[in-house]
């Protein structure tokens, strides 16, 4: 296989203390999905419609929705508009997956982000998971994740 071609992945799997709907709604409502990522969502939730979040100042993710299946199920491509710092991901050249299961009280989540382009990509957009998957979970338990460090440029 030509070295250009392979991609990476990146995986997890969380649970979260809220019903697999409370979590669908945090993934799929605009005023929901910004209480935990990024400053301003426009999505319009079908397939072949968009997917845009502005996730810090000059960086915003876009796409478009693959598979909707509430609350079981969500699909979208997944890249970065020019100007990004991650520009060696073009919007829609990679793909997010959620599959979110009744866990008891709770949700079990399993995360998915493939087609990313090199190890260094997957490891820079697993780190950007991880920080706003925490933020997702404080909010779906009902929580107060606070204003997010990283829109003001403080990027651990």
């Amino acid at each position: 296989m030509d070295a250009t071609t392979e991609t990476v992945s990146v995986e997890r799997e969380l649970v979260i203390d809220a019903s697999p709907e409370t979590v669908w709604e945090l993934l799929t409502d605009e005023n929901e999905a910004t209480r935990w990522m990024g400053q301003a969502a426009q999505f319009d939730l079908r397939p072949g419609g968009v997917y845009r979040v502005e996730v810090i100042p000059g960086n915003t993710a876009r796409g478009e929705f693959v598979e909707i299946d509430p609350p079981r199920r969500l699909v979208y491509t997944w890249g970065w508009e020019d100007g990004g710092s991650s520009s060696v991901v073009p919007p829609g050249s990679s793909t997010i997956e959620f599959e979110l299961v009744a866990d008891g009280a709770g949700t079990l989540l399993r995360f998915k982000h493939s087609g990313l382009p090199s190890a260094e990509s997957a490891g820079s957009h697993g780190h950007g998971w991880d920080h706003y998957f925490a933020r997702l979970a404080s909010v779906a338990g009902g929580g107060d994740p606070g204003a997010d460090p990283w829109l003001s440029g403080a990027m651990d």
